[in-house]
């Protein structure tokens, strides 16, 4: 699988690796080997092996220093501590790394070029392991909010990551950045926010260096902004570096959950301290799914379709939609569904509104909205999924019978993302009530309650 999060089960690497390196803020010269977990469930676990008896220090959000996390993460364990964690829980994140053991033999990680990526990179060498255990991840069934100071982290539900991210400097060169990341694939993680290097301002460097901190970094390991550009020799990476940096450190905080976390994220001025009491505000109101593998019967003849899916719940991707209900292109209002396995009268279904949506050509020019009457039909093709899986109205079609209740509260808007939440009302077979109700960003867009009947293909067509 490609998304790190839909790895059905758990993993750790095949072959032991190490790099070394300077610490960023201590200026301390570690080895950092990394090793095999022995079983799943494991974690992720740092060994300090130039201490008596080895101590261990899982990498989990209780063990956060929070006095010490400021410019970086620091988890402790009796006294014993190991500093910037951040950029290799990015690492494991993004490959989908749940146990590996940490050996170092200092008290800081080596920072190496200031981005992930060398951690990345020497993780890839090893190669990954699976076990014969499924994997786990946190998710949420309504919003989360953080604020302290400038900063502002929410949560919304969502089934996998998406972060949107925005940061701000009374700073001329760097004022204001933006970042909405929707895909979640690994190899988007590597090549897109792996390698965005860490960054101060050139007038921090003096305070930071007084307080202890900084005393490892270098024009190497990190971007030194002025305030008409940067000082390096080394050009940016990407014009946005800046803001990619942060969310590659607020994936690494969040991974200190210690499980990855579905949820759409909307941070403004993050950083490691808030991203760490966000973690803790999201897992109090956090659910846990499993991984498993489940045969899905669509209706595509004598064909099924193995598809992936949660405890929880199933997800049918655009393929499967498509052997399910007789909707096409311009006319098939829906990406994605998700069904509940426990409670079969609910079901989500996800659009993503693109642009290039032919009815933007006409409603309106210089101002596109999505027509209201068809985020009605995008929830109803949501409720034909839900109908027409079921085998004893196969190669049928669904009807509006009426629609009753409807309410358009905000526009929706390219670049928005319908969530689709439909529920029974009334289910009489081939008969059926539903209600229907559709988010962009956890805000209520339009909802209304409609009825349909199931007919025969043989008879529509008389």
């Amino acid at each position: 699988m490609n998304d790190p999060i839909s790895i059905s089960r758990q993993t750790t690497i095949l072959k032991e690796v190490s790099v070394e390196g300077v610490g960023l803020h201590t200026g301390n010269k570690s080895i950092v080997i990394f090793k095999p977990a022995p079983t799943a469930g494991f974690g992720i676990r740092f060994i300090r092996t130039d201490l008596k008896d080895n101590p261990e220090i899982e990498a989990i959000w209780s063990n956060v220093a929070s006095d010490l996390t400021i410019r970086g993460s620091v988890i402790e364990k009796n006294g014993v501590r190991v500093c910037t964690v951040e950029h290799i829980m990015f690492a494991c994140f993004a490959l989908g790394i749940d146990n590996l053991v940490i050996e170092i033999n200092n008290n800081e990680l080596p920072i190496l070029d200031g981005s992930a990526k060398g951690f990345t990179d020497i993780l890839l060498k090893s190669g990954i392991k699976e076990f014969n255990v499924t994997k786990e991840c946190y998710f949420i069934k309504e919003p989360v909010y953080f604020e302290s100071g400038k900063t502002k982290i929410s949560a919304y539900p969502s089934d996998k990551l998406e972060i949107e991210c925005s940061i701000g400097f009374d700073h001329p060169f760097l004022n204001f950045q933006h970042m909405h990341l929707k895909n979640t694939s690994k190899n988007f993680f590597l090549s897109d926010i792996a390698p965005a290097k860490t960054f101060c301002f050139d007038y921090e460097i003096e305070v930071l260096q007084k307080n202890r901190l900084a005393l490892g970094g270098s024009m190497d390991n990190a971007i030194v902004v002025g305030f008409e550009g940067i000082h390096n020799k080394e050009p940016l990476r990407y014009k946005d570096e800046f803001v990619r940096h942060k969310i590659l450190d607020l994936i690494g905080d969040m991974y200190l959950a210690g499980k990855a976390l579905k949820a759409k994220i909307v941070a403004d001025k993050p950083g490691h301290k808030n991203n760490i009491n966000f973690v803790k505000e999201f897992l109090k109101k956090a659910c846990i799914e499993s991984y498993k593998t489940m045969e899905i019967s669509v209706n595509n003849g004598s064909k099924n379709i193995l598809g992936t899916a949660t405890s929880t719940e199933r997800i049918l991707n655009l393929e499967e939609i498509l052997n399910c209900i007789p909707h096409r292109y311009p006319f098939l209002m829906i990406d994605k569904v998700k069904l509940n396995i426990i409670d079969s009268k609910k079901a989500i279904g996800y659009k993503c509104v693109s642009g290039n949506e032919n009815f933007f050509q006409g409603h309106f020019p210089g101002a596109p909205i999505m027509p209201g009457v068809l985020i009605v039909e995008a929830m109803a093709q949501t409720s034909c999924v839900m109908f027409l899986l079921r085998s004893e109205v196969k190669n049928c079609l669904a009807y509006f019978m009426s629609i009753d209740k409807t309410k358009f509260r905000r526009p929706v808007k390219p670049g928005d993302t319908l969530e689709l939440h439909v529920n029974i009302v009334k289910d009489n077979g081939r008969r059926g009530k539903m209600k229907g109700m559709a988010y962009v960003s956890g805000k209520l867009v339009a909802e209304a309650e409609f009825m349909f009947i199931i007919v025969d293909r043989e008879k529509s067509s008389n």
